[in-house]
């Protein structure tokens, strides 16, 4: 089996996974991502305690690369502050976009870096960064309103 079979294997694996995919009790942030180019659709969920993600989770419809960046983004930002996980979420999405030259730069995203060859599918592009955007977003409009230190 070659690494493209075990990174598919993977990918389909956590777009069936349905461990993340639920809602929390009283989320501390709630954000909604779109793709309005194919209809992807998720509702991140966000527990923290002292800017630390405790739980994370999501909800939503779209493709097997969205639901599987999903799944996959949550267990890599879980434990993290908010200062690394948005660090990650803009190395993921530079890493989709074919910026990063250096597979070291690469290894604090575990099982995200399955998504690096989707580079060289642009229609899938933005499925992929979906939730990594999502969580963007979500981690800049409230650092910046400093509500995320619940």
């Amino acid at each position: 089996m070659n690494l493209n079979d075990i990174y598919t294997e993977l990918i389909l694996e956590q777009s069936r996974n349905k461990r993340n995919r639920r809602h929390l009790d009283n989320p501390d942030f709630v954000e909604l991502g779109h793709n309005p180019s194919c209809g992807d659709e998720i509702t991140l969920e966000v527990k923290v305690d002292a800017q630390n993600i405790v739980d994370a989770s999501y909800t939503g419809v779209g493709c097997a690369i969205s639901q599987a960046s999903t799944s996959i983004m949550i267990d890599t930002i879980k434990g993290l502050d908010a200062d690394k996980a948005h660090e990650l979420a803009v190395k993921f999405i530079a890493m989709v976009k074919g910026e990063i030259d250096d597979p070291d730069e690469l290894d604090e995203l575990d099982d995200a870096v399955a998504f690096e060859s989707i580079k060289n599918l642009p229609a899938r592009v933005k499925c992929a960064v979906l939730p990594w955007y999502t969580l963007k977003e979500m981690i800049e409009k409230d650092i910046s309103t400093q509500s995320f230190e619940s």
